[in-house]
């Protein structure tokens, strides 16, 4: 197997304090996000040798962290600033069941305002470590 380089980073950062379906929710819905602004960063359909084909996966690892709200609002507040690619899932949205109404959720709030589930960044792997570094609690 090959050491693999990669240029580029996708971190998740969930809140410490969630359930772990919420947790999972998060990540999913915010690597979506990234995915969707970066569609170069996913690979090519999967094609099996009895003619079977399955979606196409992101090309390169997508690292989970967790924080408390207060830490997940610095790190939001700094990718936004280094100007990477930012996904945030606010926790009002647990609530919802569309898209139209998680956005309505937040339209009348500023974004500091926002208590922040998770979100995931993406974007130059140095650029990533600054925004996540020191305000991110690893688990092992």
């Amino acid at each position: 197997m090959n050491d693999v380089h990669w240029d580029t980073k996708i971190a998740v950062v969930v809140r410490d304090d969630l359930a772990g379906w919420q947790r999972l929710n998060v990540t999913a819905f915010t690597v979506a996000g990234i995915a969707a602004a970066e569609p170069k960063i996913v690979g090519e359909p999967y094609e099996y040798a009895d003619g079977v084909t399955t979606g196409a996966l992101l090309q390169q690892p997508v690292f989970v962290f967790e924080a408390t709200g207060e830490k997940l609002t610095t790190i939001a507040g700094r990718a936004h600033r280094r100007g990477v690619t930012l996904t945030v899932y606010p926790e009002t949205i647990f609530a919802t069941n569309n898209d139209a109404d998680n956005r309505a959720t937040i339209a009348d709030l500023a974004f500091d305002q926002v208590r922040i589930a998770g979100l995931a960044v993406g974007g130059p792997a140095k650029e990533i470590d600054r925004v996540i570094k020191s305000a991110v609690v690893r688990h092992p």
